[in-house]
């Protein structure tokens, strides 16, 4: 679909690509479907797609699974769309915020494998991911378009600039294969980044059991949350209450951390251990000298 193809479908419905939604349509139809064959999308597969945009993933979707659910949050997208049926028979496409609905219902429900697609929006790519971690226990996996720094995060290993609490957090919870990156020019309006295609999987032996992801997320995130700081002073400076230097400097101690080591230098498997050592820790040596 070339750019004079989607300025004239958005014309005859009075629409414009909505910055506030972070839209950035997919519109190589070669493309759409060379990421579905990468996202191994099989006939018996239901598919939840966030974003339908103007259809062209969708339709890709559409041709080798069983049935797709398309959540799409712009309303006049849903009624164009409609209008021009421009979607196959075996497509849902209903009008919701990704953000609103409950993702690991829908795919509990959903009666057989149940997978993710989606060109996610940019302004909500972080929050998305985070929710789709939650699902993971329902989803055979999920591929997703990312800006490509965001991708990197994900997969970053311990002691690169890109590593941090993302990176963490993911690789407790999943394995991820890196896709096809694509150039501005696959999408409308044209964007000022690299995209990156990216399949996440649960992992077979999750590293963290469900409950303990949400005291991961708030740990990692004070740790990573003052990158110049060494380890032991960013957690003093992000959790609350503070925990006291001389327990945090006996965790250490234990665990073989350096008293200097800097969050980017941890493993996930070492973030682990520490917060469920950390956990152990009576909370009566926890309000010491905070």
């Amino acid at each position: 679909m070339s750019a004079g193809h989607v300025r004239a479908f958005l014309s005859r419905h009075g629409l414009l690509a909505r910055r506030d939604l972070g839209q950035s349509f997919l519109v190589d139809e070669k493309v759409a479907a060379r990421l579905v064959g990468f996202a191994g999308v099989e006939a018996q597969d239901l598919v939840i797609e966030i974003g339908t945009g103007l259809g062209i993933l969708t339709r890709a979707l559409a041709a080798r699974a069983k049935h797709v659910l398309s959540l799409e949050v712009d309303a006049g997208l849903v009624r164009a769309l409609r209008s021009e049926e421009l979607l196959p028979s075996n497509v849902e496409l209903v009008h919701r915020d990704a953000l609103e609905v409950d993702l690991t219902a829908i795919a509990r429900s959903a009666g057989g494998p149940t997978r993710l697609v989606a060109n996610l929006p940019y302004a909500v790519a972080s929050p998305l991911l985070r929710r789709l971690l939650d699902a993971r226990s329902e989803l055979v996996d999920w591929s997703v378009l990312l800006q490509r720094e965001v991708a990197e995060r994900i997969l970053a290993r311990p002691g690169t600039r890109a590593y941090g609490s993302l990176s963490v957090l993911h690789q407790l919870c999943v394995t991820a294969s890196r896709g096809p990156d694509l150039a501005p020019r696959c999408f409308f309006p044209v964007p000022r980044v690299v995209s990156r295609f990216v399949r996440l999987a649960p992992r077979k032996t999750p590293l963290v059991a469900p409950a303990e992801l949400e005291e991961m997320e708030r740990f990692t995130r004070a740790a990573f949350g003052q990158r110049r700081k060494t380890l032991l002073n960013a957690l003093r400076g992000g959790l609350v209450p503070p925990p006291p230097v001389e327990t945090m400097r006996g965790l250490f101690d234990q665990l073989g951390i350096a008293a200097d080591a800097r969050a980017e230098g941890l493993g996930p498997e070492r973030f682990v251990a520490l917060v469920r050592t950390l956990r152990k820790v009576p909370t009566s040596a926890l309000a010491e000298g905070g």
